[in-house]
């Protein structure tokens, strides 16, 4: 017998969310120069929740003129200084850490237990980590004295919209450089929200710059000429635009971009284990996530079990308020993303890969789609080929693992994969042969710091996290 689970809602009184904001430059909050806003929505019931500043190019350029102004001050600080900036701002996301993660479920439409368990735990960590380099770049190997690059344009993405932020913001600061950095559209509160906490820590005005906006105004800042280097977190296809558009210039660049990760159980993996593992690859954050496990290489002789394990547990996954501390399946972020998850579900049934959903009561308004399987799926359903970024899984099976390999492989991403195996050597073998840029074993979805995350292929280049995250904002 199940449980029953009573409604255990988060307040959203905790968290004050003012009627409009502004862009932040050069430490104060302004109108866009036209006048332009737009309105932010809460993905789980369409609410308006405020009205922002759409910046235009007039905007971007007094942005990354205050970043360049304070560049030469800020730079010029001892590590240590540094390291004490970041060290602030971290004990007040902390401090803060329960606003933040209202915020950002109401923002984004994630659960609250993911924003409040995950995602604000990592932000405080990389900014603590982040502290701790900025003494030491000496000691990093990159050379005795490695110089920051100057202004930096950050654009980062809707899925983990803070955390994102701190992946960006911490390691730039850290090193001397300044920033411009653009959220993005569907999601801009919680960065507006941290320009309150630069002002608090007493950040020197002009070191970090939110400019909010569509497309539109991040093309502005990746094409500014006096930008020195570009970070960009988001969909292929826009990282495409972004290396044409800085091709030819003296800019640095980093991508991290979409994935097709591949879950691979072999026969000996420990099944129960093995779920949990594929339940959090695939539908943590509602499947939204560039390194999600969204293809399942299940060896075939354990195809039946593995199966029918995983469609018990997805029975008892609960879907609705992101509010409530019981919800594990949250809002999809926006009516466009619901839109591309559905068609991309329907041609999956149109080329006769056979669809599987859990019993599942869509609420009535707000952006919702229900955990989806598919199975009978080969590697040439669009299913298994395209980025849905949505809880969809597409199941495939092995025989060999020569064949898992070469099914993990034929994608032409290479963000992530996991492997689940109780034989250690099984794992180093798969991992040498996995072109993918994280490879979990028996687990999936781990983060740290610590560890540097980046892609292979069209899943982009560069490396965020950890000591090798530092070369990106350094002239090395």
């Amino acid at each position: 017998m199940g449980f029953d689970y009573a409604p255990a809602p988060e307040s959203r009184a905790i968290v004050d969310i003012a009627p409009s904001y502004g862009l932040f430059i050069d430490g104060e909050f302004r109108e866009a120069a036209d006048g332009k806003v737009f309105k932010t929505v809460a993905p789980a019931t369409e609410e308006v929740l405020s009205e922002v500043a759409q910046a235009g190019e007039e905007d971007v350029e007094a942005a990354v003129a205050a970043a360049r102004r304070a560049f030469t001050s800020w730079s010029a600080l001892p590590g240590a200084e540094r390291g004490k900036y970041l060290f602030r701002i971290a004990r007040i996301l902390q401090e803060r850490s329960r606003e933040l993660a209202v915020l950002e479920t109401l923002d984004n439409g994630k659960p609250i237990k993911e924003t409040r368990d995950v995602d604000l735990p990592q932000v405080a960590a990389h900014f603590f980590y982040y502290a701790g380099w900025a003494d030491k770049l000496a000691h990093a190997g990159y050379g005795p004295s490695p110089r920051p690059l100057g202004v930096a344009g950050q654009v980062i993405p809707w899925n983990f919209p803070l955390l994102m932020l701190a992946w960006k913001i911490a390691p730039a600061l850290a090193t001397g450089n300044t920033v411009v950095l653009k959220p993005a559209e569907t999601t801009p509160l919680s960065a507006l929200f941290f320009a309150d906490v630069c002002r608090r820590a007493g950040l020197p005005k002009g070191v970090v710059n939110i400019v909010t906006g569509d497309g539109r105004t991040g093309a502005a800042l990746v094409a500014h000429p006096d930008v020195d280097k570009v970070a960009f977190t988001g969909s292929t296809g826009v990282g495409k635009e972004i290396a044409r558009t800085v091709a030819g210039t003296s800019k640095k660049l980093t991508l991290e971009l979409g994935g097709k990760g591949a879950n691979i159980v072999f026969d000996d993996a420990p099944v129960d284990q093995a779920v949990e593992g594929i339940v959090n690859g695939i539908f943590f954050n509602q499947g939204q996530v560039c390194c999600a496990g969204s293809r399942l290489l299940v060896q075939e002789s354990v195809r039946d079990e593995v199966l029918d394990a995983l469609k018990r547990r997805l029975g008892t996954l609960r879907l609705g308020d992101p509010l409530d501390k019981n919800t594990d399946i949250g809002a999809i972020n926006s009516a466009e993303q619901l839109a591309r998850i559905t068609a991309l579900a329907e041609t999956g049934e149109a080329e006769g890969a056979e669809r599987w959903s859990p019993a599942c009561e869509l609420p009535s308004s707000g952006y919702w789609f229900a955990p989806t399987l598919f199975t009978g799926v080969s590697q040439a359903h669009t299913i298994a080929r395209d980025e849905i970024f949505g809880p969809v899984l597409s199941v495939l099976t092995f025989r060999t693992p020569d064949e898992a390999v070469a099914k993990a492989n034929n994608t032409p991403y290479g963000l992530s994969a996991g492997i689940w195996t109780e034989k250690g050597s099984r794992i180093l073998a798969m991992a040498s042969k996995l072109r993918a840029g994280v490879v979990w074993a028996n687990t999936f979805n781990k983060f740290d710091p610590t560890s540097p995350f980046g892609g292979y292929k069209e899943s982009g280049f560069g490396r965020e996290g950890g000591r090798h995250g530092l070369e990106a904002y350094l002239d090395v």
